[in-house]
């Protein structure tokens, strides 16, 4: 089966599942080809767009009214301020 093209994470709250998040899913992914994921951190108000390179991933970081860039769907039109807050 081939992987998907993004996955999105939620980021936890606690101080294990974040380092879980940050740390150990990006092995994962990496492992799998995972070509984009996301990291949404409530916390922080910021969205993390991790693409997949020649040695791992490589991070851009959105916050704010900045818009969220994705070479995996390069037609997504929001802003990191719209990914974390949707109904507003």
């Amino acid at each position: 089966m081939p992987p998907p093209l993004l996955v999105v994470e939620v980021v936890s709250p606690s101080k294990t599942n974040r380092d879980r998040d940050y740390q150990d899913k990006r092995t994962q992914y990496q492992a799998r080809a995972i070509p984009e994921y996301w990291l949404i951190d409530p916390k922080q108000q910021t969205v993390t767009v991790l693409t997949l390179v020649t040695d791992g991933y490589e991070e851009m970081l959105f916050k704010g009214n900045e818009r969220v860039v994705s070479s995996a769907f390069p037609e997504f039109l929001l802003t990191a301020e719209q990914v974390l807050h949707p109904q507003e």
